[in-house]
């Protein structure tokens, strides 16, 4: 191999891992900067108890809830919605003016910055469809902003199983719908609950389309209809209006935290699918 290819090969490593090493210095300066800054304030007390900011209680256990239940409801809305969907584009559909409308819309949705979300989230479920400020109304809001990336990971985990379990499943006399729900959808499960699992992380993560259509109130939810203050419009309260710094830190800490168990949990569950699999 002549010099000059060694070098330029050894460059465009010598690049590679500078850049990687740099993005997981920023992980480790933003988590380091949370824990150092936000440890010392959490507290069992600041975990389960309430908040009000006017008798001086910090507490966050009603965030929590209402953060658990955005991502209950927007989870099964979003995944019964994009599931469904991405199978008729994977499995029954056919090149034409229908799917590349449907392809164009998904395209742009997943362009559209959150706060449109919110914006139409707050017009369309909060004034016209009245569902006022609820949990109902988040999560309907965040499913439409979800669903792109839904339907596209689960389209491409549906087309990526193996083409011979389709046609000898159809070849032993099997239907289509029998195929799809019985060979092509577990197949394509682990992939599946990966992509959910990431929509976790962006549904928990999210303020502006919470914020015009969930609410700000800090209380524990009655149920779907009810508002409600989720851990990052919290976190963003506290930034904005009330300055605490430490409690900010706690808060962005334990949102860190909660996300990283469900990563934990979920990851832990398929390794033990696949393992029984083998």
């Amino acid at each position: 191999m002549p010099y000059w290819r060694k070098y330029r090969d050894y460059t465009i490593k010598t690049i590679v891992w500078i850049f990687a090493l740099a993005a997981l210095g920023f992980l480790f300066w933003i988590l380091s900067d949370l824990v150092v800054k936000g440890l010392p304030n959490i507290t069992l007390d600041f975990i389960t108890g309430e908040y009000n900011e006017y008798k001086g209680i910090n507490g966050i256990a009603p965030m929590i809830v209402t953060t658990i239940w955005i991502i209950s409801v927007t989870l099964i809305v979003s995944g019964l919605i994009g599931v469904f969907a991405a199978i008729y584009l994977a499995e029954y559909s056919r090149p034409g003016p229908i799917v590349r409308f449907i392809r164009f819309a998904l395209d742009n949705l997943a362009g559209i910055p959150s706060i449109i979300y919110g914006l139409f989230g707050y017009v369309f479920f909060k004034n016209m469809m009245k569902l006022g400020f609820s949990i109902l109304s988040a999560s309907l809001t965040l499913t439409i902003m979800v669903l792109p990336f839904i339907i596209g990971s689960t389209e491409n985990a549906l087309r990526e199983v193996n083409r011979l379990y389709r046609d000898g499943s159809l070849a032993l006399g099997a239907t289509k719908l029998h195929t799809v729900m019985n060979i092509i959808l577990p197949c394509a499960a682990p992939r599946i609950i990966t992509t959910m699992l990431l929509t976790v992380g962006r549904i928990a993560g999210e303020t502006a389309a919470v914020y015009f259509t969930a609410g700000t109130v800090y209380r524990y939810p009655e149920g779907i209809m009810s508002s409600g203050r989720t851990l990052s419009v919290h976190i963003y309260m506290l930034a904005k209006e009330t300055g605490r710094r430490g409690e900010t830190y706690a808060s962005a800490l334990l949102l860190v935290i909660f996300i990283s168990l469900i990563h934990f949990i979920v990851n832990a569950a398929l390794r033990a699918i696949n393992a029984k699999r083998i």
